[in-house]
């Protein structure tokens, strides 16, 4: 079988593999030939850090988690061949004709019209786990750093749970248009407007509720969200993180009284099928993130695309055969 494998920085080759045999996995396991699976801004740093020579190529696969398919061999008595599944890849990564799962991180897929659709209930679900450990969010000024695909979603769920004021801010206009369908109230391009005098003049001065920081892999960003709460506000920190250690302006983030919240991950048995149904049931629109599909054989364009930001790039789905 067919498989996507990170070679060296900014390298991605589609070599040739076993595919595996369940034989030599613990009970639960399952096997899964891949219908979707999807680029996240989280796979970027294995393709753009540099890794000390010794460890490439990295594991094959790698580094591709949101994957959906239909099972083809299992070791599990939930799961039987045939069935249709969004999955965490396990041993081998979701960028494979084939990967391997767990029955604890393996959900069945929601019945809908677009399977592409449904696998961006995996990266839903880990905006439905960050949401849980928020306060009421009704009638509430809300911004959002970042318009990636997690931004997007976030402003559409922030928005279902009622804040007032969705202010979104990106670099990039494609996104904050894609942003107002995603139920932004107000879009700012922050690389020619003064996202802080924005924001106090929005909100006639009382800034935000809420800052949500969706940006990660560097650390500028974190202490501009302090500047744009209220005294007593909430920092959600969700951007992936590239380094240990951040230059945090801690007086004011005490002054202020903030609460400081960071958010990785899901719970995979409950916040899976929750999104899936939002998206089944039309309470969320994911469709407009969906900007670009290409064959998983294609995996070194679609990563170069989605880094540089080419053709208006939002999330790019593979295809697999």
């Amino acid at each position: 079988m067919k498989a996507g494998q990170i070679v060296a920085p900014f390298q991605i080759e589609i070599i040739d593999i076993d595919k595996p045999d369940l034989s030599d996995y613990p009970d639960g396991t399952v096997m899964i030939r891949t219908l979707h699976s999807a680029i996240c801004g989280s796979d970027m740093p294995n393709f753009v850090i540099e890794q000390p020579s010794d460890r490439y190529p990295l594991g094959k696969g790698l580094s591709i988690h949101e994957a959906i398919g239909t099972i083809v061999d299992s070791k599990s008595k939930k799961f039987k061949e045939g069935d249709e599944v969004l999955a965490l890849p396990r041993h081998v990564g979701g960028c494979s004709e084939y990967f391997l799962s767990d029955e604890n991180v393996t959900i069945p897929l929601v019945d809908f019209h677009r399977k592409d659709c449904m696998l961006m209930s995996q990266p839903l679900g880990t905006v439905v786990w960050a949401c849980r450990k928020l306060d009421n969010l009704l009638n509430q000024d809300v911004v959002i750093i970042g318009q990636g695909p997690m931004g997007l979603l976030i402003a559409h769920m922030i928005s279902n749970l009622g804040a007032k004021t969705i202010i979104t801010t990106d670099l990039v206009d494609f996104r904050l248009e894609v942003s107002k369908q995603m139920r932004a109230t107000h879009t700012v391009n922050s690389a020619n407007e003064d996202i802080v005098a924005t924001v106090k003049e929005i909100t006639d001065g009382k800034m935000a509720d809420l800052v949500i920081e969706v940006v990660g892999h560097q650390t500028a960003t974190i202490n501009t969200c302090l500047q744009l709460l209220k005294r007593g506000g909430t920092l959600l920190a969700f951007g992936v993180p590239d380094d240990e250690v951040y230059n945090f302006n801690f007086s004011e983030f005490f002054r202020k009284n903030i609460q400081f919240i960071g958010s990785v991950g899901p719970d995979v048995l409950n916040d899976f099928p929750l999104a899936m149904d939002m998206i089944a049931q039309g309470r969320i629109d994911v469709s407009p993130i969906i900007t670009h599909h290409l064959p998983f054989t294609e995996a070194q364009k679609g990563f170069d695309m989605a880094l540089h930001k080419k053709n208006e790039t939002v999330k790019i789905v593979f295809d697999y055969p």
